[in-house]
């Protein structure tokens, strides 16, 4: 009987094991594109409209050791009054659509949030409507489909004043 127990076990915990591989080698994947365009010294309509806010955010990753939301967020205060500033101050946005969201990659520092509603990366802002907080993010493709949910930054997810253990339906905004 022990045995049978030990067995089903360790069968629960290989797809789990497996899931969070693929999650680390998309990350160093994403990072790794990131680091080319920074040291290509790339230049856009991006850079021409304003530097993306995860260009401005000077968080470095969290240490080994993180094990709660605040060793994870590495954001400055500064970084985070800016970010919600600036979402209030924004002018001329349009109404992407709403989106349910997830806590995103917690190792991933900055104000960003992956979504199925950009096709390329572009500043924007996201609303919580539960709180009426909102914050200003780079929005990054998810290259999901249309409905399939957003992974939302730890600093952001914070800032919106949601559980980081739920599903969020936030507002999406672009400049």
């Amino acid at each position: 009987m022990m045995r049978r127990a030990a067995f089903l076990f360790a069968l629960a915990l290989v797809p789990s094991g497996c899931g969070l591989q693929d999650m680390r080698f998309l990350d160093r994947f994403n990072r790794g594109a990131a680091d080319e365009t920074q040291a290509s010294g790339e230049t856009g309509t991006e850079a021409e409209a304003g530097a993306p806010l995860s260009a401005l955010s000077t968080a470095p990753p969290p240490p080994a050791g993180a094990a709660t939301a605040e060793a994870f967020d590495t954001t400055l205060p500064e970084e985070r009054e800016a970010a919600v500033r600036a979402a209030q101050e924004m002018s001329g946005e349009r109404l992407l659509g709403e989106t349910v969201t997830s806590l995103g990659d917690p190792t991933i520092p900055g104000f960003w949030m992956e979504t199925p509603l950009v096709s390329e990366a572009r500043q924007g802002r996201v609303e919580n409507p539960l709180t009426g907080k909102s914050v200003t993010v780079e929005l990054r493709p998810s290259g999901g489909a249309p409905g399939s949910g957003s992974r939302l930054s730890l600093a952001a997810f914070r800032l919106l004043g949601a559980d980081l253990r739920s599903l969020v339906t936030l507002k999406v905004y672009a400049l």
